[in-house]
């Protein structure tokens, strides 16, 4: 079986290109630089004598989609679809990355992998543009892998960011009114092996840890795994930290897709963290 990752040199798909090599499986990682996933003829060619595509390609910066909604949507939206049709013509199966911002952040409990989708930002906009197209190209070779509140090794991601500011800063202020469940690039790829491995229908996934928590919990978390005092980061609101972009107040997504097919659920936060914290640090 051979691979094609897009977006290889992201955070998540550099840990699946990692993945999948230490497991001596054949795989053709594709950066921004090398794979225009706007280029429909580019992408024709690059999807040919692949057997999953996995499109870790994507427009990720919240805040700027806002003034460039536009060219968000080319990324999110339109990529994901030119990838679905080359591989219905070539008979690949498509693995297609999204996030909570699909939904609005108002729930209460769990969003279900069912649930409507109601975007409330650009860049949520450009990715429920993504999943729709992908859904109607290829809905029987397709898996939508959501995940949210990501970090890891490579990229600018928030666990990376209070690494640096516990070094640099006496104390922290982090949103303590947002709710969602860390997770871990790293254990976000083996998730997707194991999908593909199981061959599970196709389908919507939730890719987010077990447990839930705030930004604040999870930066005082944090400061503990490095052997900090917690009590260096205090507690602030989302609207004293004004940002363009809308952030959902809950972020928690529900994993019955996974039981569903039989495949354990990802583990809890906590875990994933002190498990991530030695290569954080570095």
């Amino acid at each position: 079986m051979r691979w094609l990752v897009t977006g290889a040199a992201g955070m998540l798909g550099s840990d699946l290109v990692s993945s999948l090599a230490a497991d001596s499986r054949l795989v053709t990682p594709v950066s921004r630089g090398e794979l225009d996933v706007t280029d429909e003829a580019a992408v024709v060619a690059a999807v040919e004598g692949h057997d999953v595509v996995v499109n870790c390609a994507a427009w990720t910066d919240v805040d700027g989609a806002e003034a460039h909604e536009e060219a968000a949507t080319r990324v999110n939206g339109l990529a994901p679809e030119l990838l679905a049709r080359a591989c219905a013509s070539s008979g690949a199966r498509l693995v297609h990355l999204s996030t909570d911002y699909v939904f609005d952040g108002t729930a209460q409990s769990p969003y279900a992998e069912g649930a409507p989708l109601s975007p409330r930002s650009a860049y949520g906009r450009s990715k429920a543009a993504g999943e729709r197209a992908v859904s109607r190209v290829l809905p029987e070779a397709t898996y939508i892998v959501r995940t949210a509140w990501l970090y890891g090794e490579r990229g600018k991601n928030f666990v990376r960011t209070m690494v640096s500011l516990e070094a640099s800063r006496e104390t922290v202020a982090v949103v303590a009114d947002q709710v969602g469940s860390p997770t871990w690039s790293n254990e976000v790829a083996a998730a997707v092996l194991r999908l593909v491995d199981a061959d599970a229908p196709a389908g919507i996934y939730h890719a987010t840890s077990s447990g839930q928590a705030t930004w604040f919990e999870l930066a005082r978390a944090l400061f503990e795994e490095l052997g900090a005092d917690p009590a260096r980061v205090v507690p602030t609101t989302t609207q004293e930290i004004a940002r363009p972009a809308h952030r959902p107040a809950y972020a928690v997504l529900g994993h019955d897709g996974w039981r569903h097919v039989g495949l354990p659920p990802m583990r809890h936060w906590r875990e994933m963290l002190t498990e991530a914290m030695p290569r954080m640090k570095k």
